[in-house]
C-alpha cells in the first residue's frame, strides 16, 4: 500500500468538515473535480470507501470517521506550528475563527477588534454566531467566547468582561394590558419570548434568583428566537416579557420604552471569557487577539 499524501488527507478532512465537495473545494482554492479525484485517489491508495457521496450531502463511513478521529488533531498542530513559524517575522498572519453568541459579539468582542485589525491588516478575522456552544476543537475555531461557567475546565480561559446580570422585561404597553407578575410562577399565564438554543432539545428555561433561592422557569409565547436583537425588538414592540442581558436592555429601560419585571429576582452570572486550547498558544494572531479582548 502506498502511503497516504498529506495533502490528500486535508482534503478529505475539508470535505468532512463542510459535508460538501462544492464548498471544500471553495475552501481550498481548487475545483470541485480535482478535490473528488484527490479523495478518490486516497481512498484508491488505503483500499477503502472513506466518504459516502448522495446527490444532496456527503458523510464520513466508519473508517473514513475513525481516519479522521486520528488524524484531524495531529492535522491542527501541523497548522498552528507552521503558523507560528510564519509569523516569526513579527506580523501576525492567518484567519482567527470566534465563536460567541450574537450578544457577546456585539457587546465585548467586536469593539475591541476594530483597533487590532486596522493596527494589523495581514490579520483576518471570522465571527461567528452561535448559541449552540460549539466545540471548539471539533469546529475549528481558535477562541470560544462563554459566559465562565460555560467554558470546559480542559481550556485556557481569560475574562474579557464583568459578570452578567440577566433581566425581565417588558414594554407599557404590554404590561398594560396585563398585570405584571409577582412571584416568577406567574411568567407562566404570560405571553414570553423565547430562545432557543440548538444543542438542546427545549427552549432555554429563565434561571431566576432571590438570595439562596433558586427557580427555573419554563415559560411559554408566540415568538421563539435564537438572537438576543430579535427578543429584543419584539419586547420593544409588545409582543410580551423578555429574558435578556440587563446591560443590552437598560438603555431601553432608561430611556421608557421597556421596565423591569421581577427585578428582586434577577440572576447573575460568571462574566465572560474567551478561551482556547493549549497548542494555541504559539500563534502569534490569536495571542494578539486575546489581548485585544483582555483589554
Amino acid at each position: 500500500m502506498r502511503a497516504p499524501d498529506l495533502n490528500h488527507l486535508v482534503a478529505l478532512l475539508t470535505v468532512a468538515r463542510e459535508q460538501s465537495f462544492t464548498k471544500a473545494a471553495a475552501r481550498l482554492g481548487v475545483s470541485q473535480s480535482s478535490l473528488s479525484r484527490t479523495v478518490t485517489q486516497l481512498e484508491s491508495d488505503l483500499g477503502m470507501r472513506l466518504l459516502t457521496r448522495t446527490t444532496r450531502s456527503v458523510s464520513t463511513t466508519e473508517a473514513g470517521q475513525r481516519l479522521l478521529d486520528s488524524v484531524a488533531p495531529k492535522l491542527e498542530e501541523i497548522e498552528a506550528e507552521l503558523l507560528a513559524v510564519a509569523e516569526l517575522r513579527e506580523k501576525p498572519a492567518g484567519t482567527v475563527r470566534i465563536t460567541a453568541t450574537d450578544y457577546a459579539a456585539n457587546q465585548y468582542v467586536w469593539p475591541k477588534l476594530q483597533a487590532l485589525l486596522s493596527a494589523h491588516p495581514e490579520l483576518r478575522v471570522e465571527l461567528i454566531n452561535d448559541y449552540g456552544l460549539s466545540n471548539i476543537v471539533s469546529e475549528r475555531f481558535d477562541i470560544g467566547v462563554r459566559l465562565g461557567d460555560q467554558v470546559e475546565k480542559d481550556m485556557i480561559a481569560v475574562r474579557i468582561a464583568p459578570d452578567e446580570t440577566l433581566a425581565i422585561v417588558g414594554s407599557p404597553t404590554y404590561l398594560q394590558q396585563r398585570a405584571a407578575p409577582e412571584a416568577p410562577t406567574d411568567l407562566t399565564a404570560h405571553n414570553c419570548i423565547n430562545l432557543k438554543l440548538p444543542s438542546r432539545e427545549s427552549l432555554m428555561p429563565w434561571e431566576l434568583r432571590k438570595g439562596e433561592q433558586r427557580i427555573e422557569v419554563k415559560v411559554s409565547g408566540q415568538l421563539v428566537f435564537n438572537n438576543s436583537y430579535q427578543m429584543l425588538h419584539a419586547a420593544l414592540n409588545g409582543f410580551g416579557l423578555a429574558y435578556l442581558p440587563k446591560a443590552l436592555v437598560e438603555p431601553e429601560v432608561n430611556a421608557g420604552r421597556l421596565r423591569w419585571v421581577l427585578e428582586d429576582w434577577f440572576p447573575t452570572f460568571t462574566g465572560h471569557h474567551a478561551f482556547y486550547t493549549s497548542r494555541r498558544q504559539s500563534s502569534l494572531a490569536v495571542r494578539l487577539v486575546i489581548e485585544a479582548l483582555r483589554a
